[in-house]
């Protein structure tokens, strides 16, 4: 209970001097001047401590004020940064906490994101916006051996001291962590990317899937997200995996390759193409046979990977299809000609044969080779 309001400090050096006399239990006391024992025993060891003036009411004051240290704590946080320019306000905090003695008084880690943003120390990632219609995902297959999957990428280009662009692409078995190929491009076409490929496939045979984004020159906006490139996949017998629209968290290990693939090759890189060429390729050599992993159990990749038994066709064969379905083939702007009409079905499906299965309801379902791509309806003139 809370002092009476008259006489504050008398009151308190009666209840004392009270105390002192040990003619009545501390307990009496304490109802008759209607405080709790709690503040009884506080003002006795006040007395004891300070004589009178302690019976006093104390200054209110805060004795640690957050805004007051905010000019130290700001001076540390960026010499750790300068030090440390990829690290994070998180381990910049754990930093803070192991060299200093103040560990209650370190500000929060959302403190010192907005303490290192205000420094221009960091920037905010911006936010992809998405653009046309979302397909349904269907997951990520699970790769328990060598080839099931391969995942494929471009690392971001950068230029070489001699201003030349560079265009890493790389392949790597999901199993095994090998990295297959890391070619350098001088841009991201389709036609590149499947000259870089053959090689590949010819070396090392082909996987059951392969993993990708959905950009250019790998994916597209059109049937099943399926680009030219995606096609000739499909026809030479390997499955396409697309991960999620804007979550490159789906082919993590890949990105971390590629974190580890610039940090070794290309800070800074190499004067020369032709030089940056070699350095790649020499990284790619100690990354297979020299560097350890530790989801391989500390084994080097090429302890792991075998070559795929399933080999790379000479000549791809033409698509075929059930005698009573219908076939046509796409021509150069990605349509087909029905029932009299030009009805278009992609543009990443030219020179293709596709067939046609006829419906109950009129309509016609439109397959390349056992993958439906969709359906055509008389009376939609469109196309699919």
């Amino acid at each position: 209970m809370p002092w009476k309001e008259f006489l504050v400090s008398e009151a308190r050096m009666r209840f004392v001097l009270a105390c002192r006399e040990k003619g009545e239990s501390f307990a009496s006391l304490c109802r008759r001047f209607g405080i709790s024992r709690k503040s009884g025993y506080k003002w006795i060891k006040r007395y004891g401590q300070g004589g009178v003036r302690a019976l006093e009411d104390a200054s209110r004051r805060p004795r640690y004020h957050a805004k007051a240290h905010r000019p130290f704590w700001r001076e540390r946080l960026c010499r750790l940064r300068a030090a440390h320019p990829r690290w994070g306000p998180k381990k910049l905090r754990w930093l803070l906490q192991k060299s200093s003695a103040r560990v209650n008084r370190i500000p929060a880690v959302s403190t010192l994101g907005r303490w290192l943003a205000q420094a221009n120390l960091i920037g905010k990632r911006p936010r992809r916006a998405r653009s046309g219609p979302v397909l349904p995902w269907q997951g990520l297959r699970v790769a328990r051996r060598c080839n099931e999957v391969w995942s494929v990428d471009f690392k971001g280009w950068f230029r070489t001291g001699d201003g030349r662009r560079c265009e890493p692409l790389t392949v790597r078995d999901v199993h095994s962590r090998f990295v297959l190929a890391a070619v350098v491009l001088s841009r991201q076409s389709e036609a590149a990317v499947r000259q870089a490929l053959r090689p590949v496939f010819r070396r090392y045979g082909v996987p059951k899937a392969l993993r990708v984004d959905n950009g250019a020159p790998f994916g597209s906006k059109g049937a099943l997200g399926l680009s030219r490139l995606s096609v000739w996949w499909l026809r030479l017998g390997i499955a396409v995996e697309f991960i999620r629209r804007a979550h490159p968290q789906d082919n993590g290990a890949h990105e971390q390759m590629h974190r580890i693939l610039k940090a070794d090759t290309a800070a800074p890189p190499a004067r020369s193409l032709r030089a940056q060429k070699r350095r790649i390729g020499a990284w790619v050599e100690s990354y297979n046979t020299e560097r350890p992993h530790e989801a391989l159990g500390q084994q080097v990749p090429a302890r792991l990977y075998r070559p795929s038994p399933r080999r790379m066709p000479r000549r791809r064969a033409q698509a075929k299809y059930p005698w009573a379905w219908k076939v046509r083939r796409v021509r150069n702007r990605g349509h087909i000609k029905w029932e009299g009409r030009q009805r278009f079905i992609g543009r990443a499906f030219v020179g293709e044969l596709v067939g046609l299965k006829s419906l109950a309801d009129g309509g016609h379902e439109v397959y390349l080779e056992r993958h439906l791509i969709g359906l055509l309806y008389g009376q939609d003139l469109a196309g699919m």
